[in-house]
């Protein structure tokens, strides 16, 4: 059974990705908007959506989301050792 420091930081991490991917999401569909010229494809499986384009919003899509997630998670990290002192335990083994 996980106890209450694993719990409180799987909450605390989890609310920094969920933050991070939302205000992701926000920036890289603007960024699209911008560099593209037009809205970013809703379902880019779609085969109406051109292969080129849906392969574009792929990789810059999971791209953006992984590295707003891994910084979320540092920051976090970060924080929660200034709070207890030490590193989350999933962290002081690597």
């Amino acid at each position: 059974m996980a106890d209450k420091g694993e719990i409180g930081w799987r909450v605390m991490a989890g609310a920094a990705a969920l933050a991070s991917g939302w205000a992701a999401r926000r920036v890289i569909t603007a960024g699209w908007k911008k560099t593209t010229g037009k809205e970013p494809p809703t379902n880019p499986e779609s085969p109406e959506v051109g292969l080129g384009e849906a392969l574009g919003w792929a990789v810059v899509m999971g791209v953006g989301m992984e590295v707003s997630r891994l910084l979320a998670t540092r920051a976090a990290a970060k924080r929660w050792q200034r709070g207890t002192g030490e590193l989350p335990a999933i962290f002081r083994d690597a």
